[in-house]
């Protein structure tokens, strides 16, 4: 047998359903509240770790268009350092965590939840990120002196060497049609003597 329904008290009233939706509503909005909190806090953590490197931040060249440096919002708020690096809050809301992309995934650079220790890490990740730009600079500079030493013409400093490729190309395509003419001329005369093609 199953068992009764128990009846309200007579003295009690019904609870109303829009009762019970406003209490629905508050819950909600004080869990949303806890949400935004912790958000706050954590856009405030980054804050404070871009204000340890503003001096940082403010002597990078500003020929180089590599670093962002700028708090995105949103669901997790992350400091940008440059287009594959990041600094995030870990899980307990407390740690720095500096993230760089890779093609071969998400690498952690540094996490602590010192902020100086941070603040170093990023500093060093700029100065590399400087130094190697440099480099680069530099050696892509002396490849092309080398290159003019030597007497290579770079394709896209002289029109004529593209010229020239092309109508070396043309001829070679002239030719191989000549042949491939003479050669098929060579095969009807054998097959079919009658034809009069005579070598």
């Amino acid at each position: 047998m199953s068992d009764p329904i128990p009846s309200p008290n007579i003295g009690e009233q019904p609870q109303r359903l829009s009762d019970a939706i406003r209490e629905v509503r508050v819950a909600t909005a004080d869990r949303d509240d806890v949400v935004v909190d912790l958000r706050e806090a954590q856009r405030t953590r980054l804050e404070l770790l871009a204000q340890e490197l503003a001096p940082v931040f403010a002597e990078v060249p500003e020929d180089n268009p590599n670093f962002d440096f700028a708090i995105s919002s949103g669901e997790q708020p992350r400091l940008w350092i440059d287009a594959v690096s990041h600094v995030t809050m870990g899980r307990d809301r407390r740690t720095y965590r500096f993230l760089r992309d890779t093609r071969l995934g998400r690498i952690v650079l540094a996490e602590s939840t010192d902020l100086h220790a941070v603040a170093e890490q990023v500093t060093r990740y700029i100065a590399e990120r400087i130094v190697e730009r440099e480099r680069f600079l530099e050696g892509d500079l002396e490849s092309h002196i080398r290159n003019e030493l030597l007497g290579y013409v770079t394709p896209a400093n002289s029109r004529s060497s593209a010229l020239g490729a092309f109508f070396s190309g043309l001829v070679l395509v002239i030719a191989g049609g000549a042949v491939g003419v003479v050669a098929m001329l060579f095969y009807l005369s054998l097959k079919y003597p009658e034809l009069g093609i005579g070598f």
